[in-house]
């Protein structure tokens, strides 16, 4: 048995924790020290079962609390090359941390395995991360991508549990205040996707026989959970299925989530 909790989620920050019987890992570090280690407690688990922390990207909302905790804890940060890079050249984390660059081959943390995907999104080396967890079970991370290529779907399949991104509604983004230019961004294959966007791939992942989501990343001024979570239901009710008989559905809030076990 694993637990995942998505302890922020949002575009004020990110972090979620991955507890089992061999340790934990955190993906990503979007918020203060004190408040994830607050959150990982609240989560049921402890800072000292910690062994790494695997970073999606370089945005601010991914990695406020990095250097604090990696410095804390001594413990090894994984990424992609290219974010790994960016954090050493930006002073993000502390130089004597050890860097595990993931590649194709992935990564094994006391028998979490991690495994890297490349994701759309506006800084290079952005990544999604599939967890093979010592129980064989499969949760896969997947936020910050303005377009969900075949690649990133082939990743998606096989998980038995995902969480993605449902972003924004796209209606609401246009009619709200953000600048043209930004507006542009979020909607481009290099921004976020949609609740509607988010909605079809979750069709095609019951389809492939995943059935546990929790959708993520949800934009505090562009969207809803009541918005996302009723755009997700109802392309499933579409292809005739039901929430809580044939899979099961959540929607991340910006802190302070439950724990899914799996």
């Amino acid at each position: 048995m694993s637990i995942i909790c998505p302890l922020f989620s949002g575009s004020t920050g990110n972090s979620t924790y991955i507890g089992t019987k061999n340790g934990a890992i955190l993906i990503d570090a979007g918020a203060s020290m004190k408040r994830i280690m607050e959150a990982v407690e609240n989560a049921g688990g402890s800072r000292d079962e910690i062994k790494a922390i695997a970073v999606t990207h370089q945005h601010n909302d991914h990695i406020t609390g990095l250097k604090p905790v990696l410095n804390k804890l001594k413990i090894p940060l994984i990424a992609s090359q290219k974010t790994a890079e960016a954090l050493i050249s930006g002073d993000k984390i502390p130089k004597d941390t050890k860097v595990i660059v993931i590649d194709e081959d992935g990564v094994d943390i006391n028998g979490i395995f991690i495994k890297r995907f490349a994701t759309s999104h506006d800084c290079e080396g952005s990544s999604g991360y599939n967890v093979l967890l010592p129980d064989q079970k499969i949760f896969t991370l997947c936020t910050d991508l303005g377009v969900v290529t075949d690649a990133v779907r082939e990743s998606l399949y096989g998980s038995d549990l995902v969480l993605l991104e449902s972003n924004h509604d796209v209606e609401m983004l246009k009619r709200g205040p953000y600048p043209p230019e930004l507006k542009v961004r979020i909607l481009s294959d290099k921004g976020h996707i949609s609740n509607n966007s988010c909605a079809a791939e979750l069709c095609g992942l019951l389809q492939k026989g995943t059935k546990r989501f929790i959708l993520g990343h949800l934009s505090q001024n562009n969207n809803t959970p009541l918005l996302a979570r009723s755009a997700a239901e109802s392309a499933l009710v579409d292809i005739g299925a039901e929430n809580g008989k044939d899979y099961l559905l959540s929607v991340a809030k910006p802190t302070g989530n439950g724990v899914t076990v799996i």
